[in-house]
């Protein structure tokens, strides 16, 4: 008999008070489209999971707390910003340039990834005139 990798899950984190970590519907519509794009247990809407001959919707797309072992350990960290949103075991940071929120690689981080390299080549291309114009000739 095939094992369920599902099982093999290590269980949801809850709060102190035992109650589960909530989203908001903002982050709910965000998880939505993220369970629609990557997850390999949704199909149409249905969680294949818990199909047993007949349909069902999936868990985590109606709920607002989170619910599945699945999208908390295998979906949620493809979407490091959201899994920080909801869980806020990181710390964000929002950037300098578009003020977006990103989750920083270090403690040093400024930029969210998409401006980072506009504002390092703009730098660079700085640093780079300033060093050729003090170059006596």
């Amino acid at each position: 008999m095939i094992e369920n990798p599902y099982k093999r899950l290590p269980p949801l984190e809850c709060r102190t008070d035992g109650s589960p970590y909530r989203m908001t519907p903002a982050q709910r519509k965000q998880a939505n489209a993220l369970i629609r794009r990557e997850c390999c247990n949704c199909e149409d809407g249905n969680c294949i999971v818990l199909d047993d001959g007949d349909t069902c919707t999936c868990p985590q797309m109606i709920s607002f707390s989170v619910c599945c072992k699945w999208f908390r350990w295998a979906v949620l960290p493809l979407a490091g910003t959201l899994e920080a949103e909801i869980y806020r075991d990181k710390e964000l940071k929002r950037c300098a340039v578009c003020g977006g929120v990103f989750v920083p690689k270090s403690n040093r981080g400024k930029y969210c990834p998409d401006c980072a390299a506009r504002v390092h080549r703009r730098q660079k291309t700085e640093s780079e005139r300033k060093r050729r114009s003090a170059v006596d000739s």
